[in-house]
């Protein structure tokens, strides 16, 4: 069972399931492809966005572990 932390780079969440990428982009990060963004952790991102890390832990988790 695969399992995503708020520590985690994009890049290493993308290198999981790189179908987590329409969720992320769903919920406005549309520059994936960029290099900084591979770089950020996924609670840095949620935060650059305006976004609640924990809620989108959550959805990503539950999308891997459906």
């Amino acid at each position: 069972m695969a399992q995503v932390s708020k520590d985690m780079t994009i890049g290493e969440i993308l290198s999981v399931n790189y179908d987590i990428a329409p969720i992320l982009m769903e919920v406005g990060m549309h520059c994936l492809g960029c290099p900084a963004s591979q770089a950020e952790t996924l609670e840095e991102a949620a935060m650059v966005h305006g976004l609640d890390a924990d809620l989108l832990l959550e959805k990503i988790n539950a999308f891997l572990n459906a």
